[in-house]
């Protein structure tokens, strides 16, 4: 069975050896209608490679995911939303990150939060893991998201940023997707298979709270 997440070491694990851990999360996209925020994240294990990621995290034993979209928008930006304020959750799905140090099954849901004009971070926040791995973050335009040549998570944001404007459509079920530095490969599988496997955990991502 997989692993309770905890935090990580950032030591490099022979791929095939690599702890195996799985937790419920949220992520937020927050945008002014043409920009969106985002986090460059980074693999210690994999030096110079950093991708694009929304706010958000790990739900808290006892939090609701709008609790936890709150809380984590708090901890990554300083920004201290209403949970009315958040839309969604436009889309649900689980997905594999295969990082050098671990591999890590997450059952995600993506909330949308809209914002007047882009805002300086707050980043005093950020847990030690954070500290480690954001090296920096930025207002990327939408419309160039499709096409940029860095690594974008999820590389279909801009589609799911499109969703806000048909309610009738939330949450759509992604299913299973794999956003790795280091690939999965069987570790990857196993993760799936136990979540699967486990009717309570995926039922503790519920349709909206409308």
């Amino acid at each position: 069975m997989t692993k309770p997440f905890r935090s990580r070491t950032f030591v490099e694990v022979d791929p095939r050896r690599r702890p195996v851990r799985s937790r419920r999360a949220v992520r937020v996209i927050v945008t002014d209608g043409e920009r969106v925020l985002m986090l460059r994240d980074s693999d210690p294990g994999v030096p110079g490679l950093h991708w694009w990621i929304t706010p958000g995290g790990g739900v808290d034993p006892g939090e609701q995911p709008l609790q936890t979209a709150v809380r984590e928008l708090a901890e990554e930006t300083g920004l201290r939303a209403r949970p009315d304020a958040l839309r969604g959750p436009l889309i649900r799905r689980f997905v594999v990150h295969g990082y050098s140090d671990q591999v890590l099954g997450q059952a995600e849901l993506f909330y949308l939060l809209r914002v007047p004009e882009p805002f300086e971070l707050d980043t005093s926040g950020f847990t030690d893991d954070e500290k480690v791995t954001i090296g920096a973050w930025d207002w990327l335009p939408i419309g160039g998201l499709a096409d940029s040549a860095e690594l974008i998570w999820p590389a279909d944001l801009a589609a799911l940023i499109s969703l806000d404007a048909h309610p009738d459509r939330w949450p759509q079920d992604r299913g299973v997707v794999e956003e790795s530095t280091v690939e999965a490969g069987e570790l990857g599988r196993r993760v799936v298979l136990d979540w699967a496997g486990s009717p309570a955990d995926w039922a503790g991502l519920p349709d909206p709270e409308r």
